[in-house]
């Protein structure tokens, strides 16, 4: 299991601002955190190194691309083995309409968040790309309605510094 980078309370609120905004210029960050810009630079610098930041990601808005009906679809693959766990989620991954998977424990081996045009594309998808495979014993679907991202993801037990992180650099 990884091992957890310690973070001090700039590090933190730095994380939350970028989660906000991917996008925010290291000045109006440096200005948030109470730090300079030349500080906030090589923070995020060795929160990418270490692995804290994975990445950016664009968010875009499937109804807008077409893909109006989302769901979850819950998959058990048997025989449940290793060498059928690889290919099957390479296979997921390249489906077009596929937006997460996850490898579960429990009854299902599989949760995939899909987005499709409507509910005769979901059909399709079901029938054509998950229960006709060999391996696929089970498929339930589930759609969603509305969905909503969390707050930042912060380290155990920090959530409730955040509203002191702002006062960090400041004088009463």
């Amino acid at each position: 299991m990884p091992e957890s980078v310690v973070l001090d309370p700039v590090d933190l609120h730095i994380l939350r601002v970028l989660q906000n905004d991917a996008r925010t210029t290291y000045r109006d960050l440096a200005a948030q955190v109470g730090a300079a810009p030349s500080t906030c630079l090589d923070r995020v610098t060795r929160l990418r190194r270490t692995g804290v930041i994975l990445g950016h990601r664009l968010q875009v808005d499937p109804a807008k691309l077409g893909r109006g009906l989302q769901a979850l679809l819950t998959v058990q693959v048997r025989p449940h083995r290793r060498e059928l766990v690889g290919p099957f989620v390479e296979r997921i991954k390249a489906l077009p309409e596929a937006r997460t998977v996850f490898h579960l424990t429990g009854p299902d081996d599989y949760l995939v968040h899909v987005a499709v045009s409507d509910a005769a594309d979901l059909q399709r998808l079901v029938l054509d790309e998950f229960t006709a495979r060999r391996e696929v014993a089970r498929v339930e679907t589930r759609l969603i309605f509305q969905q909503w991202e969390c707050g930042p993801l912060l380290p155990p037990g920090q959530s409730g510094q955040i509203g002191q992180i702002g006062q960090i650099g400041q004088s009463d």
